[in-house]
């Protein structure tokens, strides 16, 4: 881990420079927002073996499984902010109310100010640069704090991102608790973070002093559903892959699985076979699945495997190697602690239900995830798990994709986060749409002035009873 941290009495010079640099108003042309985005994308293609090495590194990565998983996804947010950026930035006409003649009324696209990012340690590239992407496009100045825990991440970003990007709108904090501690201190526009609800209650506490607006971007536990029609071999293939991608670690893998009791048998073979040919013939030395961020997240997962119901594959690993095989349980407790917690790991508990009715009861009777995926070719069925369920987003028969599609919002609800981005929500969280109306100088009614009544007497009445039959009417 680093031990280069930003030092604790510098932070507060640091941000009040960040505000100082946005206050020029600098930020706010269309050019600098293109400048930033194009030296985003400049630095991922420059800089993309450094990439590799850190996130090897930090999380046991393959180069493929990097660049779909950080570098790929990243650049299309970033091409896609340039194409729409003109669009989004444009005022918004809206209609005037007749009374108001004659008048204009539109609505400015203005940044929000100095924006925060706190940035997680699962996809420690991507949850940095995405929510800086929104910020940038809306013409923000922007802290960035990586996750000290993805420390060779953090270390290359510190280095390297300033020298690519306006160093005086973009500052990157280096640092742990103390670190982040301090920055919330500070006074900011908007705060953005990803991580845990523990300490997303912390970042919005923080941020209720200043009253800063905050998008948290939290997790929980996401549910699969296996209808009886879907396809299993197809339904097990998807589910392993979006399971075990990244070692489990990502906030919308699917944590655990409800299926229909008459298929629940043979689901379980197809999981299992399916593990066998994705990492056949030896996983722990297959270069396409990863590691555990840490040895203390190695036993944060393994205490859940206590009492957590039948383990009928996996639950092998090597702590100082921080590698766990893909693990599958049975027979789980309702109440066991694998079923509080999420996993964020790799370890899937499969759970029979008796119908799909009692699957969307088991989802309700929790706190609303952050995905929910459903398998199943029945578009009734479909229709109904997506009425009678909330989640922060759905993927009908695939897991994970909803989150590569730049026009899809992408956030929580509930205890899953607050607020969203990606594409133009993204563009929209950094943004205050300013309401503006524009009257001319040249025909000034008497009506508006004082005496009111002797000027007006019954007309006023008159005119909202008339609204009121013409309201009625249509």
């Amino acid at each position: 881990m680093s031990t280069e941290f930003t030092p604790l009495p510098q932070i507060n010079t640091l941000v009040t420079s960040v505000r100082a640099a946005y206050n020029t108003g600098r930020t706010r042309s269309r050019e600098w927002r293109l400048e930033q985005l194009n030296a985003l994308l400049r630095f991922l293609k420059e800089r993309q073996s450094e990439v590799y090495h850190a996130l090897e590194k930090d999380l046991g990565r393959s180069r493929f499984v990097s660049l779909t998983a950080e570098i790929m996804g990243t650049e299309m947010e970033i091409v896609h902010a340039k194409k729409s950026l003109a669009r989004w930035m444009k005022p918004t006409k809206v209609s005037t109310p007749i009374i108001h003649f004659p008048a204009k009324s539109f609505i400015v696209k203005e940044p929000v100010g100095v924006v925060l990012v706190i940035a997680p340690w699962n996809y420690p590239l991507q949850l940095c640069l995405g929510p800086m992407v929104g910020a940038l496009a809306a013409g923000n100045a922007v802290v960035l704090k990586p996750s000290e825990v993805a420390s060779a991440t953090s270390e290359l970003l510190a280095r390297y991102l300033p020298e690519y990007l306006d160093s005086e709108c973009l500052r990157v904090v280096e640092g742990a608790v103390e670190e982040t501690t301090e920055l919330l201190k500070q006074k900011f526009d908007h705060i953005f973070y990803t991580g845990s609800g523990t300490v997303g209650r912390i970042v919005m506490k923080a941020a209720a002093e200043h009253l800063t607006p905050v998008t948290l971007e939290l997790g929980g536990k996401s549910p699969c559903l296996v209808a009886r029609d879907a396809n299993l071999e197809v339904t097990a293939k998807r589910i392993v892959w979006g399971k075990f991608f990244n070692c489990g670690q990502t906030c919308i893998a699917p944590d655990y699985v409800l299926v229909e009791g008459p298929l629940y048998d043979q689901f379980l073979e197809c999981l299992q076979e399916t593990v066998r040919k994705f990492w056949s013939p030896d996983i722990r030395r297959h270069k396409e699945y990863g590691r555990l961020i840490s040895e203390r997240h190695f036993d944060r997962i393994m205490g859940l495997l206590d009492g957590g119901g039948d383990i009928i594959l996996g639950g092998e690993g090597n702590r100082s190697e921080r590698f766990l095989e893909p693990t599958i349980l049975t027979n789980v407790p309702g109440e066991a602690q694998v079923m509080e917690d999420e996993i964020f790991g790799p370890v899937l508990p499969v759970l029979p239900v008796e119908s799909m009715d009692a699957a969307i009861e088991w989802v309700n009777a929790r706190p609303k995830p952050l995905a929910l995926y459903l398998f199943s070719e029945s578009e009734a069925l479909q229709e109904k798990v997506l009425e009678r369920t909330s989640s922060g987003g759905a993927v009908l028969n695939h897991c994970l994709l909803h989150n590569l599609v730049p026009e899809l919002p992408f956030g929580g609800v509930g205890q899953s986060g607050i607020g969203s981005y990606h594409g133009k929500s993204g563009f929209d969280t950094f943004t205050h749409q300013k309401s503006v109306m524009k009257k001319s100088l040249r025909f000034d009614h008497p009506l508006l002035y004082p005496n009111y009544a002797k000027r007006l007497g019954g007309v006023a009445q008159k005119l909202l009873n008339f609204w009121r039959n013409v309201r009625s009417s249509g």
